[in-house]
């Protein structure tokens, strides 16, 4: 009983408070505001998130706001302890790769080994395990032959509603060409590539390239508070998991103005 009570003590006071906070966030959940539409109609700007840290391994700590790392990165892959990898279909929070400092959320869409390309705004994918396992796992999409390899077409719309284009955004508009067409690319192992949900309002892997390992933070664990830009609380939002999110009514909803790169 001794015990527990100096326990108590302890994390009563300042010290053991920030002690508390500091591992938490280290180890197990982070607090982060989505501040851009890349991932519209999914996650939305004023969407106040739990990052859940320990999805894809233990990322090396960091002092929030400053981003101090507060321990070496041993292993050389930015994780103390590695996990599992992001999965073809996960949205990931990770370290922008030209400055860590900055934090992105974005939609994995295609792992090591991978080969995609896209083509008149649509995602081709072909996964490294080959045309076997197209057939096997994507039926009911439609799927295109080249050099003998099997590419599905769109492969996470129907699974993710989120996912959607601007038909306002035309190549007449002197728009990114990529954008609109991307010569394929084999994705390096250990890497991954990220798109937004809100394909053509995001900054993500067509225009800078593909993410290490080492870059990954976690997975959005569930929204703690939302409101919109005039301040407006989206309650039934709260408490929502990204899984949730997708069924709810704002995956359907329609872009209401012209957004810009993010």
């Amino acid at each position: 009983m001794e015990f527990f009570k100096k326990l108590y003590r302890w994390s009563s006071s300042w010290t053991g408070t920030v002690v508390i906070v500091l591992t938490i966030i280290f180890f197990i959940a982070q607090a982060f505001v989505i501040p851009s539409g890349s991932m519209k109609n999914t996650l939305l700007i004023g969407d106040m998130l739990f990052v859940k840290k320990f999805s894809y391994g233990i990322p090396v700590p960091r002092i929030p706001w400053i981003e101090v790392q507060v321990l070496p990165d041993f292993k050389g892959n930015g994780h103390l302890i590695e996990g599992d990898k992001p999965q073809r279909g996960d949205i990931v929070v990770f370290r922008y790769p030209h400055d860590e400092k900055i934090h992105y959320v974005k939609r994995c869409v295609a792992t090591g080994g991978d080969i995609v390309f896209l083509k008149d705004k649509d995602l081709y994918l072909h996964p490294k395990e080959g045309n076997k396992f197209v057939e096997e796992n994507y039926k009911g999409y439609q799927a295109i032959k080249l050099n003998d390899m099997l590419f599905v077409k769109n492969p996470y719309k129907k699974d993710h509603p989120g996912i959607h284009n601007d038909p306002a955004i035309t190549q007449s508009g002197y728009q990114p060409e990529k954008l609109f067409n991307m010569s394929p690319i084999r994705v390096p192992e250990g890497e991954f590539f990220m798109m937004g949900d809100n394909r053509d309002h995001s900054n993500d892997s067509r225009f800078w390239g593909t993410v290490p390992y080492k870059f990954i933070v976690g997975k959005p664990w569930f929204i703690y508070f939302s409101w919109d830009e005039d301040k407006k609380i989206r309650w039934d939002r709260v408490f929502q998991t990204p899984d949730q999110l997708e069924k709810s009514k704002y995956i359907n909803s329609k872009i209401k103005h012209k957004e810009g790169i993010y």
